[in-house]
């Protein structure tokens, strides 16, 4: 029997939204302690996940663009997570996603989810 396709979900920050500035309006002992709280429920999440993580994935850090002129400079995006799931349909990857860590307790405000696709 042939594995459910995959799907890669990235998380999005608005890092100029409303979400993003209530984070950055904590202090440092607050945003520790929620961050602490965050990686364990995310944990959770993985777990209670794991038999549709293809790839766990990880955050990511600061983006470099290079443009068909060969231009290469700083770029700031949304993207800040990503995880590669497998799911027997779309919208089921999607629903994966329904109340994660990463958007009720990280200040992340949604999840794109694409099919990779040539599975």
């Amino acid at each position: 029997m042939r594995d459910p396709p995959r799907y890669l979900a990235i998380f999005t920050m608005d890092k100029a939204g409303p979400k993003f500035r209530a984070w950055k309006a904590m202090s440092e002992a607050e945003q520790a302690a929620r961050a602490e709280a965050g990686v364990a429920a995310v944990k959770a999440w993985e777990a209670a996940h794991r038999d549709r993580i293809a790839y766990v994935g990880g955050p990511l850090g600061p983006t470099l663009r290079i443009d068909d002129a060969g231009a290469v400079a700083q770029a700031v995006n949304p993207l800040t997570v990503f995880i590669v799931v497998r799911a027997d349909s779309h919208e089921a990857a999607a629903r994966l996603f329904e109340g994660h860590p990463h958007m009720t307790i990280f200040p992340c405000d949604g999840v794109e989810v694409m099919p990779v696709l040539g599975d």
